[in-house]
């Protein structure tokens, strides 16, 4: 990895530990009394280390291993990033590893981040363009693959995407996305779709369902999906924030927002409820990564408070 990125970890804390030329940062919420208290673990302090996307790779217990999704720009900056989280009793720690992107241009704006089912080491990570980059984590753990660039099908006039999902039913793939909307003139879009590779790693979409969403919370600078994620009976859970701009306020929802099906055939029903749940609100932060850890019933959350940096907490609010 190059000298540059290393001395410009996009997530860097106040009252972390960074381990001298390895890019990793520990952050404890001993350090953060305020965040501690509120269930959050600080990742980054600056507009670099918010977390705009995850997926959980692991766990054990308490501890969870995730990669996260950094929304940077420009050259040298994370975009993906390796996190062991502890969310024990005895203290919350965080420890992040950035990898280094292989096999082609940095890509703008990374938005989520999904680990493709059956796959070791193998994610689709999605910008707000609707750019797919099917990557994998090399070897030795230091760096992501870029095995295929693809485009979203069926891309709507103003589309920005923040949300991407992966449904495995039946020996059959789905993927769910959304353009996030914004306030009252315009719902999110839903995307739903069959999905498959081919034999060079290249995504191929099948016929494409959409449906609109609005968000019943926040209901001022409004976000109606920040990410989305399915839980394993196919509800499917939306985010939704409240961003007044880089120093905030921020606040955030997610909600049971309907549900996702896929057949034996691989055909994908998308079902929208008439009046969306909230099942739990976050004050204070732009939630913008959702992943339900399957058979707990535990969401492992991000945020991307932008000058104010990043944060993870979980919820069991995958029913």
């Amino acid at each position: 990895m190059r000298t540059t990125v290393l001395t410009t970890i996009a997530v860097l804390c106040a009252g972390g530990a960074v381990a001298a030329g390895t890019g990793v940062t520990v952050a404890r919420t001993n350090d953060a009394p305020a965040l501690a208290a509120i269930g959050w673990t600080q990742v980054g302090h600056d507009v670099r280390s918010g977390i705009s996307g995850l997926t959980v790779t692991s766990r054990t217990h308490d501890a969870y291993r995730v990669l996260i999704a950094l929304d940077n720009k420009r050259p040298g900056e994370t975009r993906i990033a390796r996190l062991d989280y502890r969310a024990g009793d005895s203290g919350r720690t965080a420890t992040v590893q950035p990898l280094e992107w292989r096999g082609g241009a940095e890509p703008i704006d990374v938005e989520a981040i999904e680990s493709v089912p059956g796959a070791s080491d193998e994610y689709l990570a999605v910008s707000s363009r609707g750019l797919v980059y099917h990557i994998e984590v090399t070897d030795d753990g230091k760096a992501v693959q870029v095995r295929d660039l693809s485009p979203l099908p069926a891309i709507g006039e103003g589309d920005d995407f923040e949300s991407f999902a992966l449904v495995s039913r039946n020996n059959k793939l789905a993927a769910v996305w959304a353009d996030r909307g914004e306030g009252d003139g315009r719902p999110a879009t839903l995307y739903a779709a069959p999905l498959s590779f081919n034999q060079y790693g290249e995504s191929v979409f099948g016929t494409v369902t959409k449906a609109a969403y609005r968000a019943p919370y926040p209901t001022q600078d409004l976000r109606h999906a920040s990410d989305i994620a399915v839980t394993d009976s196919g509800r499917l859970l939306i985010a939704s924030a409240s961003d007044e701009g880089d120093d905030g306020p921020f606040d955030s929802a997610v909600s049971d927002a309907g549900s996702v099906s896929l057949d034996r055939s691989g055909r994908v029903r998308l079902t929208m409820a008439r009046s969306p749940e909230i099942l739990r609100k976050f004050k204070g932060h732009k939630v913008e990564a959702v992943d339900c850890v399957s058979g707990s019933g535990t969401a492992v959350l991000g945020t991307d408070d932008e000058n104010a940096g990043g944060a993870l907490t979980t919820a069991r609010i995958c029913h």
